[in-house]
């Protein structure tokens, strides 16, 4: 495990960006999994001025998505394709048919298997998360087994309230999501973990030093062979 304290958000958001830019250099076909959430926000607009600045390319890259909102509109500001779109992807080079989103089309075990089954024929390389404030990864809140493949799961309270900043109130949060599995995380070859706000102070202490519990999601990071936390003063102010 290693662990990178930053001063601010900005420097965290071009710490995040060049994981990705150096990963890409290294491996220009390379499959990234990506985050959403305010924390990534920052390294997508780095990563965005890379790309115009001709400092990176995306062309030959595949990108999958951590989890997505079940219930609303995928032309919804506040679905997670909306996201993705607006904030990273219609700004770079990379395919359509190279983005892939979990989303509902037909039936929710057609759905999970067929994003498993694309997770399968193309293993993440790098694969950038953030950290909820009662530890999740993804949409993986507490108590998913750490067995879990992409499946549909109920958003705990805490998430919901944490997210409800995003839509008009709570109640218009979903209730629940398609979310990429702890098995499916802990595959990637390389994780980095991006932690933003002493919000997140209280998650990031249990997810370095507490007990590895299905309770603490996050927790199960202590295994991965190749991790990196990049975490601002303020996340990082229970650890130092």
């Amino acid at each position: 495990m290693n662990i990178m304290i930053v001063k601010n958000y900005k420097e965290l958001s071009k710490t995040g960006a060049d994981f990705i830019i150096k990963q890409l250099k290294h491996k220009p076909q390379s499959v990234l999994g990506l985050a959403t959430g305010s924390s990534p926000l920052g390294m997508y607009q780095e990563l965005i001025k890379a790309y115009q600045a001709h400092k990176v390319t995306f062309s030959q890259s595949r990108v999958f998505n951590l989890d997505e909102y079940i219930g609303i509109d995928y032309a919804q500001k506040e679905s997670y394709h909306y996201y993705m779109l607006e904030n990273l992807y219609q700004y770079i080079d990379i395919p359509k048919n190279r983005i892939h989103i979990p989303e509902i089309k037909d039936s929710y075990s057609e759905a999970t298997k067929k994003f498993d089954k694309l997770l399968d024929l193309h293993p993440i390389d790098l694969q950038i998360l953030g950290l909820g404030t009662n530890g999740h990864i993804g949409f993986n809140e507490p108590g998913t087994p750490f067995s879990s493949t992409t499946f549909i799961t109920k958003l705990n309270w805490q998430t919901r309230k944490d997210n409800a900043r995003f839509f008009n109130s709570i109640n218009d949060v979903p209730t629940h999501a398609i979310t990429m599995g702890i098995r499916n995380i802990m595959k990637a070859k390389r994780i980095v973990l991006i932690v933003y706000g002493a919000n997140k102070k209280d998650a990031l202490y249990n997810m370095i030093h507490g007990e590895i519990t299905p309770d603490i999601p996050a927790s199960i990071l202590q295994l991965h062979s190749d991790l990196t936390i990049v975490a601002d003063d303020a996340a990082a102010q229970s650890i130092k």
